[in-house]
């Protein structure tokens, strides 16, 4: 994949660049299929009371819609924000030659932009890692806002593990730049997080339904480069207002 050299770039609070210009408006990460990740959370956690058409689903940078795709699909209401014109434009296409119906908006995910107890169900796959400490904050305020009380969020940012961390520049506000080593070389910034921050992020507003670091050591051959992938894999729930 070509990228823009970042080795002079600064931390941008919410949304960097990168993803619109020289990723998803070129063409690249445009994914077709969704996350195994996702299709558990979204199965184990929908609502059981209700008809799907009525489990109100949204993704927080969704980018080409891949995630989203498999809710629509399976017959649950679904709503995607991200901050790339092109990603969105893509999944608008793809969803209009399905004939399949998503709310799909570009925006910031630190300001979403729907009412409180919104949704059932909100994914986070691998995207408010791309922003720092303060504006990830800000957006699981958001989140904790749109989800319905009783309501599933998906919280899925890299581990201070993965090797991709040493090979970058430590920036302010938590953030990585300028990775040259590891499989995350060429998405621009990111913040990678080990238990201090993950314990500060969640707070006391969230019940924590499961905490799992996944770790997946890889043994290249002769020649190659080893390294390890490390993912949080976080369920979280907002409690019920009548426990």
């Amino acid at each position: 994949m070509s990228v823009r050299d970042s080795r002079t770039a600064e931390p941008r609070p919410n949304f960097d660049p990168i993803w619109e210009e020289a990723i998803y408006g070129r063409g690249y990460h445009l994914n077709k299929y969704p996350f195994d990740l996702v299709v558990s959370f979204v199965f184990r956690h929908a609502p059981r009371t209700k008809p799907r058409d009525q489990v109100h689903v949204l993704e927080v940078g969704c980018g080409a819609g891949n995630n989203l795709w498999f809710v629509a699909r399976e017959g649950f209401s679904a709503a995607g924000l991200d901050a790339s014109p092109s990603a969105i434009a893509h999944a608008r296409d793809r969803f209009q030659a399905e004939g399949l119906s998503a709310d799909l908006r570009v925006g910031d995910f630190t300001a979403l932009p729907f009412p409180e107890n919104s949704f059932d169900l909100v994914i986070d796959r691998g995207a408010l890692t791309c922003c720092g400490l303060t504006a990830c904050r800000r957006a699981l305020d958001e989140v904790h806002r749109v989800l319905a009380p009783g309501g599933a969020f998906l919280f899925n940012p890299y581990s201070d593990l993965h090797s991709s961390k040493l090979a970058g520049r430590p920036a302010p506000d938590g953030l990585t730049l300028d990775i040259q080593g590891g499989s995350l070389v060429g998405v621009g910034q990111l913040a990678f997080h080990g238990e201090e921050s993950i314990r500060s992020l969640i707070g006391d507003q969230w019940q924590v339904v499961s905490r799992q670091l996944l770790t997946i050591t890889e043994h290249a051959g002769p020649g190659s480069e080893s390294g390890v992938h490390a993912e949080w894999r976080i369920i979280l729930r907002k409690p019920d207002a009548n426990p």
